[in-house]
């Protein structure tokens, strides 16, 4: 493939290790752990892979040689970063013995069950060290739940002599790694199964794991895309940008995009459900602004929405369960009419206040909100244009308060939705470093006998050669939720906290933020210059350790 000279002048960077994975590494147990909820639940289905310790590494004077093929595997949307997982799990484990080989299976973990994999080597491996996307190995979504998947999966890792696999992704799918090393461990077959955290939504977090890995360069890509909106906004002074961000379940990057630009308006859809905010309150919020700036001479603003506001919104939310679970139970039969007869069919089967919900909304989202659910049932919400469909409504009001006399502004709406344009950027130098150390631990999570673990690094807003090091336990941060209309075992999200730091940081500024042009134009990430500037974390995660 061709190589950039970026890309080129980045595959020399050295990643940092916390200095417990530097040398030889030792094992420190610490307190047995239970689930975060649902305890008995949990406990019944992971009898082999419940109550572990948490692990800590420490310096050790004496080499684990361990003899071990691992196999990796990249599961979900991507996030940048993924690579160094990888490079630091390739290293770690030749370090501990130059015989042992690193295998990925491809496009995700329909590549463990269909046997198609490479093996990666220090040649192959090199052009992709400290370099964003998925693309050595692919990622996809096929979920790990069923035995014949497991069995299938186990021929190849027998071939290969596999010891153990890495599954790199989000919360579902440290979920299957889980199911898996319980499985494997029920049966005896001697594999290991680790997870390693990520997804830019930043809600796979918790006391343990400080960040999930991704969200630090996603959060400065997509914020150097609304400064630079911003300066545009600022100088045109004519449009009101509605900017739609990744994040289906939380808002951690709309709120780190905020706490990074300064927006005049940014939604936070935890918000919004805990105030019991209806889609028309939102509007109206929104329209206020857009009049108090009109009156000092300012028709222009930003506004930040979080791509999943929409399941926020308590009618909304209940009206999206109802639908979930309806769909769930006869999908089948729904899928096969016809969109007026899709419609009547849902209306015919809603309880009377999600009916008058469903009847409300403009028929476009009617429609968007029924339509066929992603992998784990839930709904498509980043195909619904929210940005859309907020401006219009604002600009609706403000046509009726314009009417009234209320109102003598001029509204322009545009609007962007920024989502892949942070998933595959380069990684920053804290998610270089951050990953490698997290394939480094992985690796030695293995050579240590673990199963069912999750790599983590802590103490991430110090310099890194004070990150410590270890894994946690995967059932530690498990309870039972609802999905596809059964109770499953999932890893819970972590949603934006209101009683939180961050979130306090916000509320704090954003009525002056409204009123004012506060913009601040952070600029492209920086990989060389002063340490300042390259090598800060985001404000979430030093808000949230600086309590």
């Amino acid at each position: 493939m061709e190589i950039s000279a970026l890309q080129k002048e980045r595959a020399n960077y050295q990643p940092k290790l916390p200095i417990a994975l530097q040398g030889a590494v030792k094992v420190k147990e610490g307190a047995l752990t239970q689930s975060v909820d649902n305890q008995e639940d949990i406990k019944k289905l992971f009898p082999n892979t419940y109550g572990m310790p948490l692990v800590e590494f420490e310096p050790a004077t004496e080499f684990n040689n361990a003899k071990m093929n691992v196999g990796v595997i990249l599961s979900g949307g991507q996030a940048p970063g993924g690579h160094n997982v990888i490079s630091g799990l390739f290293d770690e484990i030749k370090k501990l013995n130059p015989e042992n080989r690193l295998f990925g299976f491809l496009m995700g973990p329909g590549g463990l069950v269909d046997h198609k994999y490479l093996e990666i080597t220090a040649e192959n491996l090199q052009a992709y060290r400290n370099t964003g996307g998925f693309d050595m190995i692919g990622s996809g979504r096929t979920k790990l739940e069923k035995e014949e998947q497991f069995e299938k999966g186990l021929e190849i890792i027998r071939k290969l002599d596999i010891k153990a696999i890495v599954i790199i992704g989000g919360d579902d799918s440290n979920t299957n790694a889980c199911v898996l090393a319980e499985y494997y461990a029920a049966k005896k077959y001697g594999v290991q199964v680790i997870g390693c955290p990520k997804t830019i939504d930043g809600d796979l977090k918790n006391d343990q794991i400080e960040t999930s890995f991704g969200f630090d360069t996603a959060t400065k890509t997509y914020s150097e895309l609304i400064g630079n909106i911003e300066r545009d906004c600022n100088s045109a002074r004519k449009y009101w940008h509605f900017i739609k961000l990744m994040g289906r379940s939380a808002s951690h990057i709309a709120l780190e995009c905020a706490l990074q630009t300064q927006p005049n308006i940014c939604l936070i859809s935890e918000e919004v459900e805990a105030k019991d905010m209806s889609l028309n309150a939102i509007v109206e919020d929104i329209a206020k602004t857009v009049a108090y700036r009109a009156n000092q001479g300012n028709n222009f603003g930003v506004v930040l929405i979080p791509e999943g506001l929409i399941e926020f919104i308590p009618s909304i939310g209940r009206l999206i369960q109802e639908l979930n679970d309806l769909l769930a139970a006869h999908g089948d039969e729904y899928l096969n009419l016809d969109k007026v007869a899709q419609r009547e069919y849902i209306l015919a089967h809603l309880s009377s206040e999600n009916k008058s919900t469903f009847e409300t909304l403009p028929e476009g989202v009617a429609r968007q909100l029924s339509l066929d659910r992603d992998p784990h049932g839930n709904v498509q919400v980043s195909l619904i244009e929210t940005e859309k469909l907020i401006s219009e409504m604002v600009g609706v009001k403000l046509e009726q308060w314009k009417k009234e006399g209320k109102y003598n502004g001029k509204f322009s709406p545009l609007h962007h939705f920024f989502g892949y344009e942070g998933r595959c950027a380069a990684p920053s130098n804290f998610d270089a470093d951050y990953c490698y150390a997290l394939g480094s631990s992985a690796a030695q999570l293995i050579a240590n006998g673990k199963t069912g673990y999750m790599a983590i690094v802590k103490n991430t807003i110090a310099g890194t050669d004070k990150w410590l090091a270890g894994g946690v336990p995967i059932t530690m941060m498990m309870n039972m939720e609802k999905r596809n209309g059964e109770m499953k075992p999932v890893i819970r999200k972590a949603l934006v906290e209101l009683n939180g730091a961050p979130f306090k940081a916000f509320v704090a500024q954003r009525e002056k933020w409204a009123k004012e042009t506060c913009y601040v134009y952070p600029g492209p990430i920086q990989y060389w210059g002063a340490s300042s500037v390259c090598d800060i974390t985001t404000k979430t995660l030093f808000l949230e350790q600086n309590k």
